[in-house]
């Protein structure tokens, strides 16, 4: 469940990144409330996370799933380019976060 949580907050953490660029210097109202919202929701999920798993894996596949999610995200919706030594570094932080996440043990 630990786990679960902290892929959750991978996840949130994408939405807060994203929000962060639309809210284009906090200027903008609705993207600077979604991303305090998915902020808060982020870390307040991986503090709880944090209750039954190691700080370093944890931390890792938290900002892995973030830092990937993101990229993706960008290239798709928002018109980042596109390059193969972009996707192959993508698909090496998500290799690297699964084997973070297989590597690390609930106390």
């Amino acid at each position: 469940m630990a786990w679960l949580l902290v892929v959750v907050a991978g996840l949130l953490e994408t939405g807060f990144a994203v929000c962060l660029k639309l809210s284009h210097g906090f200027t903008r109202l609705w993207p600077t409330i979604a991303f305090c919202a998915f902020a808060l929701g982020s870390f307040g999920l991986l503090t709880l996370s944090l209750r039954k798993l190691d700080v370093g894996p944890a931390y890792a596949v938290w900002t892995g799933i973030g830092a990937a999610g993101t990229a993706i995200y960008g290239m798709v919706f928002l018109g980042d380019l596109v390059s193969t030594l972009k996707i192959v570094s993508i698909s090496l932080v998500i290799i690297g976060v699964i084997g973070l996440q297989l590597s690390g043990s609930a106390h």
